[in-house]
């Protein structure tokens, strides 16, 4: 069965990796990118079954004008990758209400008006997936990465709610939670205008670990995300959430023991009386001037 793709945030790493990797298995993909130039090596391989387009997917224009593409080119889409995004390093207390915008603007927004644009094709045809790419940082808070957080657990949110509202129009719905992986996002996230020295040793670790990503030996390859990404649409029993890279899953069990310890000491704490020393206690009443 011949695909017919759209996936975002081509230009580099994972999802330039995907788009050539369903190119070459045969399948047709509307590869879109800012600076689409940067394509240009795929399309002069695969020159029937690529077509690089340019999308800032923050641009509701642009994005009604990509998918028209599609049909357009294609006659369709039965798959669509929402895998642009961008990074924002700086605390929560750095982070201004502007830049924390633009940052679900890019991770949650953009993700949520591209499907609601492809939905009406894939209900038509009875059949459809659609991929957010999130990250392990979907799932857990790390120092420093609170607007990416952010966004990412609210992408993970939506589609898991986007999954039940779907299934019986035949199409499927998966987040995959990429770990470390040898790409240019560490080393081309934007910082918070307003650092304060304060949080320097909280984060530095976080962000050095960041920067370093593309010459990390021990991270995975995009080559890698790409083949698993095929795996999923391919399969019919793939679940819902599917974390990719090696270090992913250490860090998602790691993060599931402490989500278990934690809702035992929740229920503890709600059930221990000695937690409740005010339970009983006479109302106080106020003094004059107190309101």
């Amino acid at each position: 069965m011949t695909r017919r793709w759209l996936v975002t945030g081509c230009s580099s790493g994972l999802g330039r990796a995907l788009a050539g990797a369903a190119a070459e298995a045969g399948d047709l993909v509307v590869a879109t990118a800012r600076r689409p130039a940067t394509m240009q090596d795929l399309t002069d391989r695969y020159p029937d079954r690529i077509s690089a387009v340019t999308l800032d997917v923050c641009d509701a224009e642009q994005c009604e004008a990509v998918v028209a593409h599609a049909v357009d080119r294609f006659g369709g889409v039965d798959v669509l990758v929402n895998n642009a995004g961008a990074g924002l390093f700086g605390a929560v207390e750095e982070v201004s209400d502007d830049e924390l915008r633009a940052q679900l603007e890019v991770l949650t927004v953009a993700p949520w008006r591209l499907t609601r644009l492809v939905l009406p094709l894939m209900r038509r045809q009875r059949f459809g997936h659609v991929v957010n790419v999130s990250s392990i940082a979907g799932r857990m808070g790390l120092p420093g990465l609170s607007a990416y957080v952010t966004g990412k657990y609210a992408l993970e949110g939506m589609s898991q709610a986007l999954a039940a509202e779907v299934a019986p129009f035949g199409i499927r719905v998966h987040a995959v939670e990429p770990g470390g992986f040898a790409t240019h996002y560490g080393t081309s996230l934007a910082e918070a205008a307003g650092r304060i020295q304060a949080y320097a040793q909280i984060t530095g670790d976080v962000e050095a670990g960041l920067r370093g990503m593309p010459g990390n030996l021990a991270l995975s390859r995009p080559e890698v995300f790409a083949h698993h990404v095929l795996r999923l649409v391919a399969s019919p029993t793939a679940p819902l959430r599917v974390p990719i890279g090696e270090d992913a899953y250490d860090f998602l069990e790691a993060v599931e023991a402490a989500a278990r310890a934690e809702l035992a000491a929740a229920h503890a704490f709600l059930h221990d009386p000695a937690e409740h020393p005010g339970e009983h206690a006479a109302p106080v009443t106020p003094t004059v001037g107190e309101q």
